[in-house]
């Protein structure tokens, strides 16, 4: 120790060696705290493109094997029952999905069925079982609907599930409601004082990804038609670029819950020069289907079937469980490992009721003022030459800057309403978000509500599938 004078008093000053000792000793304290996020070793890196551009995809070997050894065993699949026989429809009562099935096939689809979403509580869980035809219990009424949304999606949604297709037990696992599915969220008051300083959307606590984005990115981006987009098409902001910092937050807490549901990094779908740039992995278009498909399945199927449901059942807002990506993922980019278990059940790839065949469809129209686009039956997909007029559309609205685009969506007389407007609202928002992804400025592209067409009966008129572009 080292004496100091200092206006005639003294005071000692302690060797730098203590202070060496005590800071190591905080060092090694602080440490372990410092590293607890951290993954230890060994990390498995696999190049997916070209060297240098980091273009790989990163796994923990050991994680990976811990959480495949966690994951229960897929059920074994009954092998198909003869399809010759009486259908069920002609047979059981009230039956108003795969009621063309033989009674054997049927009757193992609903053994299935069972296993996969009710395995302790039986037939039961869904049928009233003195009158297997009751219809009182609302599981029945549910379970019902999400058959048809199996169909719907095996048959319709092949861009996304491929051939290897969705059953029950790809979301379910064996209990009665997926351990993955989403509510709005309750409001996050930003002080423990009340809601005076408003909504602070979870910010400041860890949620997506253990980051502090926005804690609900879903409501507007996977229920509601909100474009997910962090820039912009012009370099600086401008009355045509209204692109707010939270709709960038939200888009970055949405992607941070696919790269979670999937078990990926962002390289999996994005390149890594420009991840708005289209030339990526092909997973990316796969996923922009997949976007469009939670849309439809959570505004179709599930959001209408929100009064059948008892109030236990529903979300801090009274809405119902809606689907995400990890709904079916569940940590894995292909559900279930790829497992092609639908292929096994007849009734849950393909709508029970075989549909006339539509029509072909006729040219797109390329007009100075006005653009026709046409769709599939059933379909908010262009393909073929509506692309390509979709694409001419895009170049005319950038050769002539100031035009401003008014798109509509038109649908059959026939049919539920409801869907009908909700898949006329859905081809609508796909040309807007093309055109939208190919740097045409939002306020440029406005959308009117569904109109409907009388010229057909049946939906085989191609007018009644129809998006039409006014240019001014």
């Amino acid at each position: 120790m080292n004496p100091v004078q200092a206006h005639g008093a003294s005071f000692t000053v302690r060797g730098s060696a203590s202070v060496r000792r005590v800071a190591t000793l905080v060092a090694a304290l602080a440490l372990p705290w410092l590293l607890a996020a951290c993954e230890r070793p060994p990390m498995q890196s696999t190049q997916q493109g070209y060297r240098g551009t980091g273009m790989v995809q990163i796994d923990n070997p050991r994680l990976k094997a811990a959480q495949e050894a966690a994951r229960p065993p897929i059920p074994a699949v009954t092998p198909p029952a003869p399809t010759e026989g009486p259908k069920a429809r002609d047979v059981f009562k009230n039956v108003k999905v795969l009621g063309d099935l033989s009674v054997a096939e049927f009757t193992r689809h609903m053994a299935s069925i069972t296993a996969w979403v009710a395995p302790e509580q039986g037939c039961n869980y869904c049928h009233n079982p003195a009158d297997l035809a009751d219809d009182s219990k609302y599981q029945k009424v549910v379970s019902r609907r999400m058959i048809e949304m199996t169909q719907h999606l095996n048959a319709d949604w092949g861009k996304h599930v491929g051939a290897t297709g969705v059953t029950c037990y790809t979301c379910h696992r064996g209990a009665n409601v997926p351990a993955q599915v989403w509510h709005t969220a309750a409001p996050h008051p930003r002080s423990q004082w009340g809601s005076m300083l408003g909504n602070d959307f979870g910010q400041n606590r860890p949620n997506i990804g253990l980051t502090s984005m926005h804690v609900d990115p879903y409501t507007d981006l996977l229920a509601g038609k909100d474009p997910i987009r962090v820039a912009g098409p012009a370099a600086l902001p401008s009355t045509d670029y209204k692109m707010p910092i939270q709709s960038a937050e939200k888009t970055y807490a949405l992607m941070m819950h696919f790269s979670e549901a999937l078990g990926v990094n962002c390289t999996f779908c994005h390149n890594t020069h420009s991840f708005q740039a289209w030339d990526s992995p092909p997973q990316r278009a796969t996923a922009w289907h997949g976007i469009r498909m939670a849309r439809d399945l959570n505004n179709a199927y599930l959001t209408p079937l929100t009064a059948a449901f008892p109030k236990e059942r529903l979300g801090p807002m009274g809405d119902v469980s809606k689907v995400y990506c990890a709904t079916c993922h569940q940590g894995q980019n292909k559900p279930l490992g790829g497992n092609a278990m639908a292929a096994q059940f007849a009734g849950l790839t393909k709508v029970a009721v075989a549909m006339p065949a539509a029509a072909a469809l006729p040219p797109p129209v390329d007009e100075a003022t006005k653009s026709v686009l046409y769709f599939g039956v059933g379909s908010s997909a262009l393909e073929g030459a509506q692309a390509k007029g979709l694409a001419q559309l895009t170049v005319t609205m950038t050769q002539r800057a100031r035009t401003v685009a008014t798109i509509s969506g038109y649908h059959s007389a026939a049919g539920t309403l409801a869907a009908n407007q909700e898949l006329a609202k859905q081809r609508a928002f796909a040309v807007r978000d093309a055109l939208l992804a190919a740097g045409i400025a939002e306020a440029r592209v406005r959308l009117e509500k569904p109109q409907q067409t009388s010229a057909n009966v049946n939906g085989e008129d191609p007018a009644a599938r129809r998006v039409e572009v006014t240019l001014r």
